[in-house]
């Protein structure tokens, strides 16, 4: 599992308790607009929607406000959905950046996103420099002691899944993003707990840091991630485990 992947678990268990929800929930919603506007509202049709829809529940978001936003963004109600705007860059060490946002105001977010990357010695790219180095996946992370290898293995494989990597803290599975709602409810109904399950970026090679460097890069993906227009940042960095627990004790 890559350092990003492990920074990104620790964000989502501590996400439901953040001082910050109301601007979590926001997020949440605009991203159900935009993916019922693109798909459809409906979910059975859109794996994008499923997925959105998903990550508000698992965050509290109510069923009202989600029922509210996918109506939104389906044009069944008033109001205009934001866009969908990737932007690329570099943060320090060489590490390639995605920043995904939805905006009603493009030239706000983008001197937002390039004040981020230069207050923090990285550098934004032209479009196309990095995106290449990163696939969209669905992954599921699976805590040590919640399955045995074989049985996770047994699970991820007959729902469809394409790779489960073992590490010290469990596993996890990856899944194209289509299948990532098979796989993971087939572990539901396993009674196989996991603790997250998304679609994401996942980089093709990742970068080593060292301490002082890994500062830096975290530095710039928690300056991106506090953008209100920011809804996901990908990395394609790797911080030793002992490096990780330094940082996140």
């Amino acid at each position: 599992m890559s350092g990003h992947s492990k920074w990104a678990t620790i964000k989502h268990q501590k996400a439901t308790t953040d001082a910050r929800r109301g601007k979590l929930f926001a997020k949440l919603i605009r991203a159900i607009e935009v993916a019922a506007r693109t798909g459809g509202s409906n979910v059975d049709g859109n794996p994008s929607l499923a997925d959105a829809i998903q990550k508000a529940k698992d965050a509290s978001v109510p069923n009202d406000t989600i029922d509210r936003a996918v109506k939104r963004g389906a044009g069944e109600l008033k109001g205009p959905p934001p866009d969908t705007v990737t932007y690329e860059g570099y943060a320090p060490g060489g590490v390639a950046v995605l920043v995904e946002t939805l905006t009603d105001n493009r030239n706000r977010t983008t001197a937002d996103v390039r004040r981020a990357f230069s207050k923090a010695s990285g550098s934004m790219a032209d479009a196309g420099s990095v995106a290449y180095l990163f696939s969209r996946k669905g992954q599921l992370t699976i805590p040590g002691g919640a399955a045995d290898e074989d049985r996770v293995m047994e699970l991820a494989l007959e729902a469809g899944a394409e790779d489960i990597r073992p590490s010290d803290d469990g596993f996890t599975v990856t899944t194209g993003p289509g299948d990532l709602r098979a796989v993971r409810a087939a572990f539901d109904r396993a009674g196989v707990p996991y603790e997250s399950a998304e679609v994401t970026m996942v980089p093709s090679l990742s970068v080593p840091l060292d301490r002082d460097t890994a500062i830096k890069v975290l530095r710039l993906v928690d300056a991106l991630e506090e953008l209100d227009d920011v809804q996901d940042v990908y990395a394609n960095f790797d911080i030793p485990d002992a490096v990780m627990a330094e940082m996140t004790s």
